[in-house]
C-alpha cells in the first residue's frame, strides 16, 4: 500500500547485492533526510567497545562479572578488550568522520570515572575529554548517554537499583560528569533503554545483575526513572547550553488475529514495552494497566517520586529494531506467535520498518507534551564477513532505507523527529550475544582490530556528501 515503508523504495537488486557501484539508499527528492539540519550519526555504548575493563583506574562493573559468569554469554565472551576503543579512539573518530557523519552517540563508563568513594578518577575523566574536544574539532555533534548498563558492582553490591540510594549515587555521578564536561557535550541522554535494565536485569536475568522476579523489575525501573529526574535539574545547572532527554527502547506489538483477548494482548504488550516508561516521563504516572499484567508488583514510590521524574525534557530519544507478534496467554498476559515468512534479522528479529512510523504517529497522538525526537538507535545485526577487502551488507543497506522511510513518514504526518544515530558504528560485544552478532556498518576483526568499511556505510556516506553539496 503507498503509506508501507517497505515498499517506498525498489528492492535490491541482484546487481547491487553483488556489490556493484549502484546506490540502492539515496532517498528520494522529497524525503525529509536531505533537510540539513537533520542530524544524521551513529551510536556505539562504552562497555560494547571499549575494553580496557582494569586500566587507569577502571573498578569492576555488573557487565565484567556478569559476563565472566559461566553460561551467562554466548561462547564466554567477555567486554574486557571488545573493539579496544580506549586505545584505539582517535582513529576510530578519524574513520566516523571520514564516513561524513554528523553525529556521535557515545556513553561514559561510569567505573572508569570515580572510585568507590565517589571521588573523580582523572585518567578516565582524561579519556573523555579528549575524546568529546576531537569531536568538536572534527564538528560532529556529541550525544552522551551517562548509563549505559555499566553498573559499578560495588553499588550491585549494595542492592543495584533496587536500592533506591543508587538513584542519589547517579545523581552525584551525574554532577561529576556535567561540571566535568561542561561545554563540550552538546546533548546529554541520562540513561539508555532502561527498560532493558530494569526487565532483562532483575525481571528475567537475560542481562546483568541476571535477577528474575517482577517485582524486582517494577522497582529497578522507579529507582532507575528517578535516578533520571534527579539528573535532570543538575545537567540544567551544570551545562546549561546542553540538551538533556533519556533513551528509551519501543516495541510494536500487533495481535494474531482480531479476537478481543489478542486485541488485548498486543495493547498490553505495548504497554510494558512503551509506557511503563513513558507515562511516568511524560505524564507522571504508571499505567495501571501494566499492574493487570504482573499482579501486585507496585514499586514503593514515595511523595514527589513521580513530579521528579516527569522532568520536563528537550528531546526523547527512541531505540527501535523490531514488532512482536502476540496472542493472549488465557489469562492476564501475552504470549508471543512468530509470524512465518517474513524477513528476519541475523538476531531472528523481524524486520519491521512501518512498526516504528506507527509508534511515533501514536506517541504524538498519545503524548500532548512529546518532546522532540531523535532516533537514538536502529539498526541490524548480519553474519557480514570481509570478502576480497570489502563487505556487503545488501540486507542492512535495504533495512536502513526502509526505516529512514519510515521516519521519513512519521515527520510528514507531524512527528518532530530531527535525527537518526545508525546502530552501530562498529561490530562490537553484543551483551549476552557475546561476538557473533555483527550490528555495525564497520566489520572488526576482533583478532586483529582491523576495521573494514562496510557497503552500507558507503552509501551513507554517499549521501551525506551530495546532501552537503546541496546546501
Amino acid at each position: 500500500m503507498a503509506n508501507d515503508a517497505s515498499a517506498a523504495f525498489d528492492t535490491l537488486s541482484p546487481a547491487v547485492s553483488k556489490g556493484s557501484l549502484a546506490d540502492p539508499f539515496t532517498p528520494p527528492a522529497d524525503s525529509s533526510l536531505w533537510r540539513k539540519n537533520f542530524l544524521l550519526g551513529a551510536a556505539t555504548a562504552s562497555y560494547q567497545i571499549e575494553g580496557a575493563v582494569d586500566e587507569d583506574g577502571r573498578l569492576p562493573s555488573i557487565w565484567d562479572t556478569f559476563s565472566a559468569t559461566p553460561g551467562k554469554v554466548l561462547a564466554g565472551d567477555t567486554g574486557a578488550v571488545a573493539c579496544d576503543h580506549y586505545h584505539r579512539w582517535e582513529a576510530d573518530i578519524d574513520m566516523l568522520a571520514s564516513l561524513g557523519l554528523e553525529g556521535y552517540r557515545l556513553s561514559i563508563a561510569w567505573p572508569r570515572v570515580m572510585d568507590a568513594a565517589g571521588r573523580p578518577n582523572r585518567k578516565g575523566l582524561d579519556f573523555y575529554k579528549r575524546l568529546l574536544n576531537r569531536l568538536k574539532e572534527k564538528g560532529i555533534t556529541s550525544f552522551v548517554t551517562l548509563y549505559h548498563w555499566d553498573l559499578p558492582q560495588h553499588l550491585e553490591d549494595r542492592g543495584g537499583w533496587l536500592n533506591r540510594d543508587t538513584a542519589y549515587r547517579f545523581a552525584d555521578y551525574t554532577d561529576l560528569m556535567s561540571r566535568e564536561l561542561a561545554g563540550t557535550v552538546d546533548a546529554w541522554a541520562t540513561l539508555n533503554e532502561p527498560w532493558c535494565s530494569a526487565y532483562l536485569g532483575y525481571g528475567n536475568g537475560h542481562h546483568a545483575p541476571g535477577l528474575a522476579n517482577d517485582r524486582f523489575a517494577t522497582q529497578a525501573m522507579h529507582h532507575l526513572l528517578l535516578a533520571h529526574g534527579l539528573a535532570i535539574p543538575v545537567l540544567r545547572g551544570n551545562d546549561p547550553a546542553s540538551q538533556k532527554g533519556i533513551v528509551a527502547n519501543i516495541g510494536r506489538g500487533t495481535a494474531n488475529s482480531d479476537s478481543a483477548a489478542d486485541q488485548r494482548a498486543a495493547h498490553l504488550f505495548e504497554v510494558q514495552h512503551n509506557a511503563w516508561i513513558l507515562d511516568p516521563l511524560l505524564k507522571g504516572e504508571y499505567p495501571q494497566d501494566l499492574f493487570e499484567l504482573w499482579p501486585g508488583t507496585e514499586p514503593l514510590v514515595l511523595d514527589g517520586d513521580m513530579r521528579t521524574i516527569a522532568a520536563p525534557l528537550d528531546f526523547l530519544g527512541i531505540n527501535y529494531y523490531f514488532r512482536t507478534n502476540v496472542a493472549s496467554d488465557g489469562a492476564h498476559g501475552f504470549r508471543d506467535v512468530p509470524l512465518e515468512g517474513v524477513e528476519r534479522t541475523q538476531m531472528g528479529w523481524e524486520v519491521y520498518p512501518d512498526g516504528l512510523r506507527d509508534l511515533l504517529t501514536g506517541f504524538k497522538k498519545t503524548y500532548r507534551n512529546l518532546p522532540p525526537i531523535y532516533i537514538t538507535e536502529n539498526g541490524m545485526a548480519s553474519d557480514d564477513k570481509v570478502i576480497d577487502g570489502h563487505v556487503d551488507d545488501a540486507q542492512r543497506i535495504s533495512f536502513l532505507k526502509r526505516h529512514l522511510a519510515a521516519v521519513d513518514q512519521a515527520i510528514k504526518a507531524g512527528v518532530d523527529v530531527r535525527g537518526y544515530f545508525l546502530w552501530s558504528l562498529m561490530d562490537n560485544f553484543e551483551w549476552a550475544f557475546g561476538y557473533e552478532r555483527r550490528f555495525g556498518v564497520v566489520h572488526v576483526d576482533y583478532s586483529t582490530q582491523k576495521r573494514t568499511v562496510k557497503r552500507s556505510a558507503e552509501l551513507v556516506a554517499k549521501f551525506l556528501k551530495e546532501r552537503k553539496a546541496r546546501v
